[in-house]
């Protein structure tokens, strides 16, 4: 585990400017984060629950339960589905968040975002395209046998070159490429930060209602400005700050 009282740990402080594994960030002691890392490694959100109201409590555990089989996307698309969401969110090993099943339940449902880009297909066409394209690309650019089946550094170049809108051919030509990103991206963060799991990892205080928050000085005060259910991270530098002040 890297030492967090320095920020080398920052990526524009490494050599190579790339952030390091989520390894780095210390074990988790209390609750559940996904892979059990976390910057609050003695912080669960599941404690405060008592101060949920009934109706809180059922949506947000709920989310716990174990998730059922997908019921929009096939057997030969759930590979990919999982290969993807796995890279994006840096999820390489168990506890994840089931982000899949996230996905896969409002898809089913037809629990969409409300409105459609003009120039994109309806955002099911979309992810069932985005699938197809993620394996094409695989095989044709890197003569791998799917993108699940991809090594980490091909998968992760390939997510590079969606996130810039820089992939054609195939499944692709029928997509605006970066809309596309920005479509599966927002259901796949929606997913992911919906958990209680990764409410953990961030230190996030969960549903304020109706306990409502007495604290109002923001993250960066002194630690007198934390809920009194909150606990320290493992570091308390303000990392935006120390960004600012290496490039300098």
């Amino acid at each position: 585990m890297a030492d967090t009282s320095r920020p080398d740990h920052l990526p524009n402080l490494r050599p190579d400017r790339e952030p390091p594994h989520p390894s780095w960030l210390p074990k988790q002691r209390r609750g559940i984060t996904p892979q059990m890392i976390g910057r609050y490694p003695d912080y669960d959100v599941l404690e405060t629950t008592d101060s949920w109201d009934d109706a809180t409590k059922k949506v947000v555990l709920a989310r716990l339960e174990p998730p059922g089989p997908l019921r929009f996307f096939g057997p030969d698309e759930e590979p990919c589905l999982r290969a993807f969401c796995d890279t994006v969110l840096a999820q390489d090993r168990e506890p994840r968040v089931p982000v899949p099943e996230s996905v896969d339940s409002k898809l089913a449902d037809g629990r969409l975002d409300g409105y459609q880009y003009a120039d994109m297909p309806d955002d099911r066409d979309t992810w069932r395209l985005v699938l197809r394209g993620l394996d094409e690309t695989a095989s044709r650019r890197y003569g791998k046998s799917s993108f699940a089946d991809a090594d980490p550094d091909t998968r992760e170049a390939i997510i590079d070159q969606f996130s810039q809108g820089d992939l054609d051919g195939g499944a692709w030509e029928r997509l605006n490429v970066k809309r596309a990103w920005s479509v599966c991206m927002r259901m796949t963060l929606s997913g992911f930060y919906s958990h209680p799991w990764a409410w953990n990892e961030i230190g996030f205080g969960g549903p304020a209602y109706p306990r409502g928050f007495m604290r109002l000085g923001g993250a960066t005060g002194p630690a007198s400005a934390r809920e009194p259910f909150e606990t320290p991270g493992a570091t308390d530098e303000d990392p935006v700050r120390v960004v600012q002040d290496g490039e300098l």
